[in-house]
């Protein structure tokens, strides 16, 4: 620990977001990034704890206090070697990640000021790449072989494990590229997709085999052709709202959106009447997490009219420490993020009763107010209507609502499950944890 004073001389630095009136005009980046001599005094901040609560927050078991004093210290190289030895893809959860640690900090229990540990940890992995830290690596192989059905952060974390335990690891995807939701759900303004392309050629470069537009139906014929197989494909059914009008054009699912404007800015072309576009639209967001803000931020770089996010369960406490979930667990407070600070109409206990519509086309919505009562028998609570309903304009409906947990027939002895295919939508790091998890118990069971 180099400057044992350093939490107490010097305050969190974010690097912030670009100007709202700049970035709503394109999908590059939005958050920007401090220079180096300022990015080691934050790093200067950590206290190097008795007991690391930002290791025992992270899914990957991060070694912050470790990557952090390296940083500070200016050995940059250092801090990536140790930052990678538990984190195989810091470029990405250094963009998305919620930062766990973060709100495991004693900082933040202190003086709510966590060390910059999820900016750091990009920072690191960019110097990494720009400063030629990334060695390849091509392990002796040990003869097996592996399939990873589903290039998502869960598959390609397990691959790599897998790939550099010495196994000739395969990697199956339907879509197009790899990448899963960090690809075809994340938007570009969160996360580049040439961070990607530029992670999957030293995959490749280290022996990974990828095989596109290739839907596999894991049977026991299947199975039989490899030592071992590992089903990533995620949680690919959105939880739907079936109220009258559902069939209106003009309801989409959050992903049938932000997938297709990738896809767009990757340079594949739709027909005028396959394409979903806010733009000149009143826009309604359904749901009130993640999924709904990045269709914020879509909506408004399509050139939106407005745009309303609701959602039915009661608004978040507001401020920095939530009672009913102390720390070190990971607060559940109002959470405002860029796309929210870009303009959007926030409303929380409204229940959805009927979309409206004119000659087929979606024209608003009706909903309701309401409370939530305790359940005299336990369990959820009574949603009691509150007022009378009322009509949102909307012209474009998406519906951010979440994901069902995937059920999965009794497979072969040999096959696995790992990321949200296995535990339901979560964290890309808690994915990435799953991933790796279930690469020791593929190599367990085939020792």
């Amino acid at each position: 620990m180099g400057n044992p004073r350093a939490f107490l001389e010097i305050h969190r630095q974010e690097a912030g977001y670009r100007p709202v009136h700049d970035r709503i005009h394109d999908f590059g980046e939005v958050e920007q990034t401090l220079n180096m001599r300022e990015r080691k005094l934050q790093a200067s901040r950590c206290m190097d704890c008795g007991v690391p609560f930002c290791h025992w927050a992270c899914p990957l078991g991060n070694k912050a206090p470790e990557w952090n004093d390296a940083l500070y210290h200016g050995d940059w190289e250092l801090a990536y070697r140790l930052l990678n030895t538990t984190n195989p893809f810091p470029e990405f959860t250094g963009r998305i990640c919620p930062a766990l640690c973060e709100k495991a900090c004693v900082l933040n229990l202190t003086e709510h000021e966590p060390t910059t540990n999820r900016e750091n940890e990009c920072s690191i992995a960019e110097a990494a790449f720009r400063e030629g830290f990334i060695s390849i690596h091509e392990p002796v192989r040990n003869g097996k072989r592996v399939a990873v059905i589903g290039a998502g952060p869960a598959g390609l974390a397990a691959a790599n494990a897998l790939n550099q335990m010495g196994y000739a690891v395969t990697v199956m995807e339907k879509n197009e590229s790899a990448g899963g939701l960090l690809r075809y759900g994340i938007p570009n303004f969160k996360l580049n997709k040439t961070i990607i392309d530029r992670r999957l050629k030293v995959l490749e470069t280290e022996g990974i085999q990828f095989c596109y537009g290739k839907e596999v139906v894991c049977d026991e014929a299947f199975a039989s052709q490899y030592d071992a197989v590992i089903i990533s494909t995620g949680t690919p059914t959105a939880r739907d709202l079936k109220v009258p009008g559902r069939e209106l054009k003009g309801v989409h699912f959050a992903l049938e959106l932000l997938s297709q404007q990738n896809r767009v800015l990757a340079g594949m072309e739709f027909s005028k009447a396959e394409r979903i576009t806010a733009k000149g639209k009143d826009v309604l967001v359904i749901g009130g997490g993640d999924t709904g803000s990045d269709c914020i931020g879509t909506s408004h770089r399509q050139g939106c009219h407005s745009v309303t996010q609701i959602e039915i369960m009661p608004k978040p406490v507001d401020g920095p420490v939530d009672p009913m979930n102390p720390w070190p667990n990971y607060p559940r407070t109002l959470k405002t993020t860029s796309s929210h600070e870009e303009g959007c109409v926030r409303r929380w206990n409204i229940n959805t009763l009927e979309f409206l519509g004119k000659d087929g086309k979606l024209t608003g919505v009706r909903v309701q107010e309401i409370d939530w009562e305790p359940n005299p028998d336990g369990g959820r609570p009574i949603m009691v209507p509150k007022g009378n309903p009322e009509i949102i304009k909307a012209e474009l409906v998406l519906l951010a609502m979440g994901f069902l947990k995937p059920e999965h027939p009794q497979y072969a002895a040999n096959v696995f499950v790992c990321g949200d295919a296995a535990n339901g939508a979560s964290l890309v790091v808690r994915a990435m944890a799953s991933g790796i998890q279930t690469a020791k118990k593929v190599n367990q069971f085939l020792s």
